[in-house]
Formats: C-alpha cells, structure tokens, sequence
C-alpha cells in the first residue's frame, strides 16, 4: 500500500510541483495552504508523512507542529526559508524530524521523505491500539473492549468508533463522517451517521454508564479525553 503524504503549503505552485513528484513517485499526497486546515487532516490519522511549510496563513507551521506532537508521532519534514538557522531550530525544537531550505532540489525532498518512512516502518510498536478512557480498539484485529471487556461491533460501527477516536478532542461534522466511513459516492440516508452512533451510545454509552460519544449539535459529534 502506498505511503500517504500531506503537503501543507501556501505557494501553490511549489505545493503542485512536489504533489505531482510525490505522485509520479508512486506516493499517494493531498495538499492544502492553509494551517489550520492542514493541522486537521494531519491529526485525521490518514496519512504517514507530513511536509510542512513554515509560514502558513491561519496557523504558522511551528504551531501545527506544536500542536501535532502532543496527538501524533508523524513523521515531518519542515520547509524553511534559505539560511533561516531559528526556523531550522523552532522546528527541531517544536519535534520536526528533517528540514529542508527553499529553494530546494526534489531529489533531495524524495531523498529525506523516504529515509523518515523507514524510519517510521523500524520504530513499530502497538500503533495498532488505540485508546480514550475505558475504551480501546485493537484496528488489526477488529476488536473493541471497554474496562476490559469485548464489546461486540459491525463494521461499519467499528470504523466510525475507530475515526472519531483517531480524532479524539476534534469536532467532526457529519458531512465529513459520512464521507470517511460511507464513501463520496453513497447515496443512502442521509441520517445514517446518527442512526449508527445511536447503535453505538446503545452498547457503549448506555451499558457502561459513561458519556463517550458527544453531540455538537448542528455540527457533529466528538470523542474528547
């Protein structure tokens, strides 16, 4: 399967150019230009590798990272202005794991894109379970437990548990859910994102006595630490 990397990056022909490199390389890549927006889907668990300008509109890139660190280990590469030695160091210091200085050559980009992978692939370790209170989710395994004890899931229930906690303390709109766990395409109910956490507040919530799925009503729903 193809590694999947995020372009966070504000000059659009810059983000273009390395998305159509990455792509050629035979990655897969999204883009965006904006902080704010690329600290979202870099927290949406989708992706391996995050490239990241520094100066962004919304949120600056130090920030993202900032930010990123204290949900994720993403592999990032920092874009830095030419000879900026305080980016260079903001950086390291915020958890980037590489650098690389505008303007730069993309052999170069793919060089340190590829030796972060391996990186990545050599530090396995149970990333495989995820965990917010008493619930926990093996993803490899398909099982879900709450205070230790296996609690029965549908697929399609087991993957919307999964992407909410993957997004654990974000607020995801239901748009977005549907679109995740259903596919771009589905042209069912529209409401079956709340039928299906309905199902899930029935085994979860209301077994067990606790408040994990929340409503922001007119928005989404989250699950918060």
């Amino acid at each position: 399967m193809a590694s999947r990397i995020l372009i966070v990056e504000d000059e659009i022909k810059i983000a273009r150019f390395v998305e159509l490199e990455l792509i050629h390389e035979g990655y897969e890549a999204e883009k965006t230009a904006d902080g704010r927006e690329g600290l979202e889907m870099a927290l949406s668990g989708r992706f391996d590798l995050l490239v990241l300008d520094i100066m962004l509109p919304g949120l600056n890139g130090i920030e993202v990272l900032r930010r990123l660190r204290k949900e994720s280990e993403m592999p990032v590469i920092m874009l830095t202005a030419r000879d900026a030695v305080m980016d260079k160091v903001s950086g390291l210091d915020a958890g980037a794991d590489d650098y690389i200085t505008k303007p730069f050559a993309i052999e170069e980009l793919l060089a340190r894109i590829r030796v972060a992978l391996k990186r990545k692939a050599g530090n396995v370790e149970e990333k495989h379970i995820l965990a917010v209170g008493p619930v926990s989710i093996d993803t490899d395994r398909y099982e879900v437990t709450v205070n230790g004890e296996n609690v029965e899931l549908s697929n399609r229930e087991f993957e919307l548990l999964k992407f909410l906690m993957m997004n654990k303390n974000i607020v995801m709109k239901r748009e977005r859910i549907m679109n995740e766990i259903c596919g771009y395409d589905y042209m069912g109910e529209t409401n079956i994102i709340d039928v299906y956490v309905r199902y899930l507040r029935t085994k979860i919530d209301d077994r067990y006595g606790i408040k994990f799925i929340q409503t922001v009503r007119g928005v989404g729903y989250v699950i918060k630490d």
